[in-house]
């Protein structure tokens, strides 16, 4: 697989791992062993970031649409997103009750669907 699927899959930021990994294509075995034995900097990349917004957003609990409401539009770092989350700027605030809104509407949606199934169910 190309080098941008591997890094959006492991949930890395490419242009911050190592240029070997940015020139060469990864196959399925290689991936696999990131996947079971990531090497010392894709362990200090998950952990320490830059992180890509995808991961951004699901730390920070908004959506990716809610970084660029919000004005993010680069990575993150690990101490960069505590710092936000620490004192939230009034924008965060308000994105994560947005996104904490659309997550309970579409779970009540769903959960009407599957109880108007099992009524469709139990008439048949």
């Amino acid at each position: 697989m190309k080098p941008a699927t591997a890094a959006k899959k492991l949930g890395i930021y490419l242009p911050a791992a190592p240029q070997e990994f940015q020139d060469s294509a990864v196959t399925r075995a290689e991936f696999a062993e990131l996947q079971a034995n990531p090497p010392e900097w894709l362990a200090e990349l998950r952990r320490t970031g830059p992180h890509p917004r995808p991961v951004v957003a699901q730390k920070l609990n908004i959506s990716i649409a809610g970084l660029a409401r919000g004005g993010i539009t680069e990575p993150l770092t690990t101490a960069e997103i505590a710092a936000l989350l620490a004192a939230p700027p009034q924008w965060l605030v308000v994105e994560r009750a947005t996104h904490a809104a659309v997550r309970s509407e579409a779970k009540r949606v769903k959960d009407a669907k599957k109880d108007a199934k099992k009524a469709e169910g139990k008439k048949a």
